[in-house]
């Protein structure tokens, strides 16, 4: 067993669909559960969204589980220091990301979204705000994207219920994405915990 374990710690990594949608001033961010190891699925229901900032902020990421999560605490550090304005946070952190020695090697991309706003961050400096108000990212990203347009200009759902849908479909095409999904929105519904 100890032979093999070197083996599977050089493959790569294959992480996720995670699409952010905002639709009548609320916001949601989804991801699937899916983390493979090469061609083999090692777990289903990998928790790849989270709030931060006391629950103001949504950050979700793909690519490597532990590059994600670190960027997720030096997001919530930067929002502390710069007494919570999420814009400036979001710039010092890709800022960070891109020159600091010690997160250049950082794997990952985020989304993260507040009240008003959803960016995608990633490690050469990139600050992407889109247009339409959806962006996805992770290996089943641009399947998600296209059917979030489609249904935010063809139906009535929810962003929440977009989300969802986008993710379904994604699952359904991309063999790195299941049907394990996670769904935050803000503000949350008044019937949530």
């Amino acid at each position: 067993m100890a032979s093999i374990l070197p083996a599977m710690a050089v493959q790569t990594f294959h992480h996720t669909t995670v699409v952010c949608v905002r639709r009548d001033g609320r916001v949601a961010l989804g991801a699937d559960g899916q983390v493979s190891m090469g061609n083999t699925i090692v777990k289903a229901k990998a928790a790849k969204v989270r709030t931060l900032a006391g629950g103001r902020i949504l950050a979700g990421f793909a690519g490597s589980a532990a590059d994600g999560l670190t960027l997720c605490e030096l997001l919530e550090a930067k929002l502390e220091a710069v007494g919570g304005n999420f814009v400036r946070a979001a710039v010092e952190l890709a800022k960070d990301w891109r020159q600091d020695r010690r997160y250049r090697r950082l794997e990952a991309l985020m989304v993260v979204a507040d009240a008003e706003r959803s960016l995608l961050l990633s490690g050469t400096g990139d600050i992407i705000e889109a247009d339409d108000g959806i962006l996805a990212i992770g290996s089943g990203g641009n399947f998600a994207l296209a059917a979030s347009r489609a249904l935010l200009a063809n139906t009535d759902k929810t962003a929440a219920e977009i989300t969802s849908e986008a993710l379904r479909i994604a699952g359904e095409i991309c063999v790195f994405t299941n049907l394990e999904h996670t769904v935050l929105q803000l503000p949350k519904d008044e019937k949530s915990p």
